[in-house]
């Protein structure tokens, strides 16, 4: 192997913490879509910071690139040892190590999801809000700066992430932010690390900002005509101020997968679905007034509820969509799209990609976090006919340029790793070569997570 000193210093230093057997290798080369397998050299098992320390500088010291891996749920090659070298997996290092209530934050290691933190919370009447829709580590969604379902009104991990413990490339350990609130003091490096997906440093703990159960939360769904309708309402509801905690889009064709995949009954439409988070009044008055904005652009068939197992189960539809829309072509992968434009240019944007899917002969869904202007396309390929891949890149091209050209970005949430490089000089130009300069001066070696977001060395 190209990297044996680094794998026996390793193994001495770990034991059975440090593992070389195909399955583990194997299960830490998969990926949630299209990229072909990339089993690394090694699987490290760290407990603590001083162990990920130790780690790191025993690589740096051989030039073996390290990966860290959360719960494995990245969509664009995150995680993927392209370049050989170890994965880090943070499964042992998924502690709360601190919950704070008076003060709404807890300090908890980067391994633990997000579904179990908010286990962890129950009995203290305080929440994580960031819901990505996987259960993600809340590690691996700092790196990718992730979002999801509820950043309309909650934000995304950039706005709940207080303060960090990272490990640098020589193995150094620095502590970034505080939990104070706000700060003047030097660079803002916590939020240089959250979304450089492990290219920078290895997070090991972090501080997160918890917000306040509602006192009354009620969902609702509602069906469209067409694509255009539904997507004007999103952006009425937001421009009217509407406090909503979530508000979902899906076309037709997810609608149907869901339908099947989870046994919903929604009519085979466009479709929203909402949540409202307040007061038992002002969450009740806030479902009436969207009511009210469906039925003036046309919408019907509004079904609210307000208790908690038809709320999940709506929720748990909506995160199984992904799923759903596999299982409707048994063996297919998929090309992830995630653009993000400014609400004023939303349903353009989805009309014109949904022509470009239909001028492709693909398959692609449509479905997005739309309350603030990010939706994703499926681009449903078989892997036994590569024309499919081919075309499918051509259409996520076609989406990036048009989201750029609108005001957008080429990713609201997904991240770059690998998947979304070649996009990357069209959205940052010469900033992007500022990241790598970044990326240079941080980790001269190259050694971290290597051939993700910055131009490969």
């Amino acid at each position: 192997m190209p990297h044996d000193t680094a794998l026996n210093a390793l193994s001495q230093l770990l034991g059975e913490r440090f593992s070389l057997s195909k399955s583990d290798l194997a299960a830490h080369g998969q990926n949630e879509t299209y990229f072909a397998d990339c089993p690394p050299e090694g699987v490290a098992y760290p407990e603590t910071t001083a162990e990920v320390s130790e780690i790191v500088k025993i690589c740096a010291a051989n030039d073996c690139p390290v990966v860290a891996w959360g719960a494995g749920t990245s969509l664009e090659g995150h995680a993927l040892a392209i370049k050989g070298g170890i994965v880090l997996d943070f499964s042992r290092m998924n502690k709360v190590l601190a919950i704070n209530a008076e003060d709404m934050d807890a300090v908890v290691q980067p391994g633990i999801t997000r579904e179990d933190l908010n286990t962890e919370l129950r009995t203290t009447g305080l929440f994580f809000p960031v819901d990505p829709g996987a259960n993600a580590s809340i590690g691996g969604m700092a790196a990718t700066r992730a979002s999801g379902t509820t950043a309309v009104r909650y934000g995304t991990m950039r706005e709940n992430v207080l303060a960090l413990e990272a490990v640098l490339a020589d193995g150094t350990i620095i502590r970034t932010g505080t939990r104070a609130r706000k700060s003047s003091a030097g660079y803002d490096l916590t939020h240089l690390l959250v979304g450089s997906e492990g290219t920078l440093a290895i997070i090991t703990e972090l501080t997160v900002r918890l917000q306040g159960q509602p006192e009354s939360i009620s969902a609702a769904v509602c069906a469209f005509d067409d694509m255009d309708t539904a997507v004007n309402t999103v952006m009425a509801t937001i421009q009217m101020g509407i406090p909503i905690a979530r508000i979902e889009f899906l076309d037709a064709a997810s609608v149907a997968a869901v339908n099947a995949y989870s046994k919903t009954d929604m009519p085979v439409q466009p479709h929203l679905m909402v949540e409202f988070h307040g007061s038992e009044m002002g969450a009740k008055e806030q479902v009436e007034r969207f009511g009210e904005l469906v039925a003036d652009f046309g919408g019907h068939g509004v079904k609210w509820s307000a208790k908690t197992e038809e709320r999940n189960a709506l929720w748990d539809a909506r995160h199984k969509a992904y799923w759903a829309i596999l299982a409707s072509r048994p063996g297919y992968k998929a090309v992830v799209t995630d653009m993000c434009v400014p609400i004023s240019r939303l349903a353009e944007a989805v009309a014109e990609t949904q022509k470009d899917i239909a001028d492709a002969g693909l398959q692609g869904p449509i479905l997005g976090h739309v309350g603030d202007g990010n939706f994703h396309a499926i681009l449903l390929l078989d892997p036994a006919n590569p024309d499919d891949l081919t075309r499918a890149k051509e259409v996520s091209h076609r989406m990036a340029e048009r989201a750029l050209a609108l005001g957008g970005t080429i990713t609201g949430e997904h991240g770059v790793g690998m998947g979304k490089l070649s996009l990357m000089p069209a959205e940052h130009g010469h900033a992007w070569d500022v990241m790598g300069a970044i990326k240079t001066a941080m980790d001269p070696k190259g050694i971290l997570n290597p051939g993700k977001v910055v131009r490969p060395a």
